[in-house]
């Protein structure tokens, strides 16, 4: 049995064809979307944070609105780029929303990725120690927020303060007891997966990574998977680890999905450069009727080796008409998975 989630990019445009016009129709639809999933049982409503960007940028508030109106659905994020992050200002949020969901905050960080302006996190005040690279700052201050989260006095109080303090060092507060290990790592590359499995993350991986053997695209995420489950275990943690794979998978099974989506079908992988020196490789979508994406699916290695799904989403499209597609691959593709 594997959880099956959604995953939201939060597009917004003033396009004819959008039901999202404005970042208000974004929040307030993801909000609606994610009660939506709930309903029909899906286990997860997750969304990309992008800077910059007509898209979702901002996720706790949106984490907390959606955790106060659902009440099992896990929530999480796919991925937030701590290259722009606070660490400790991030640490009081992620426990608010954690503690206002019921502890039911699944978060994804990663080091970043290509984003929209040269440098993004100059802008919000950042800049990497001498010597590091962008990405050494991203994983510093993802070591940092991790430290952070579990809860250990480290501020020397104040021998004067406004209110009574407990004794001893203080910590960020509110604390959000379990948190910690609930943190995901989104990871482009074999040698972070490993990394994440040493610190006790569990993993996240996209429809792209880094070409690291030529193979297709889902044998290397697969090799991947099963390079950060041996990590995982050779670093001794006493829980299981969870992994989760993020795929575009449209059943076709109204002449409406066949309009959207049928020429998708036709996808293959492909390869590329997200980094001027970094060669990826990108995953192909599946469109199909609902037996033939069932065999498909099946050969897909990735997908095998992950216990977590996240169904890459067009929110464009509004509430009602996602709520069909992610319905149509419950009823019509995963029962005979063997996902349900």
């Amino acid at each position: 049995m594997k959880k099956i989630g959604f995953l939201s990019f939060g597009h917004w445009s003033h396009h004819p064809a959008y039901q999202t016009q404005t970042a208000g129709d974004t929040l307030l639809q993801s909000i609606d979307l994610a009660v939506a999933a709930e309903e029909i049982g899906l286990d997860g409503a997750y969304f990309r944070v992008h800077h910059f960007a007509r898209q979702l940028a901002s996720p706790f508030p949106l984490l907390s609105a959606i955790g106060a109106k659902t009440s099992k659905i896990e929530i999480g994020t796919g991925v937030i780029d701590m290259r722009y992050e606070n660490p400790m200002y991030m640490v009081e949020d992620a426990g608010a929303a954690d503690l206002i969901s019921g502890g039911r905050l699944q978060l994804g960080i990663s080091r970043g990725s290509p984003e929209q302006v040269i440098d993004g996190w100059k802008y919000f005040g950042y800049q990497p120690n001498e010597g590091e690279s962008d990405a050494d700052m991203g994983r510093r201050k993802a070591l940092d927020f991790l430290k952070k989260l579990d809860g250990v006095g480290f501020a020397q109080p104040n021998p004067y303060p406004m209110f009574p303090n407990p004794p001893g060092l203080l910590r960020l507060e509110p604390h959000a007891a379990g948190l910690r290990e609930r943190i995901w790592w989104g990871a482009a590359s074999n040698a972070t997966a490993v990394w994440a499995a040493e610190n006790g993350m569990y993993l996240q991986s996209s429809t792209l990574k880094f070409d690291e053997s030529g193979k297709p695209f889902h044998v290397q995420q697969a090799d991947q998977i099963r390079l950060y489950k041996e990590a995982w275990n050779k670093a001794g943690h006493q829980r299981e680890p969870r992994v989760s794979v993020s795929r575009s998978i449209f059943a076709l099974v109204t002449d409406q999905d066949r309009y959207y989506f049928g020429q998708q079908g036709k996808a293959t992988d492909s390869f590329g450069y997200i980094e001027s020196d970094k060669r990826a490789v990108f995953g192909k979508s599946y469109a199909a009727e609902p037996d033939k994406l069932i065999q498909e699916l099946a050969k897909d290695e990735a997908i095998q080796e992950a216990d977590t799904l996240l169904l890459t989403i067009p929110n464009t499209l509004g509430v009602e008409y996602n709520v069909h597609i992610l319905s149509a691959i419950l009823e019509h593709v995963a029962p005979a998975l063997g996902w349900r």
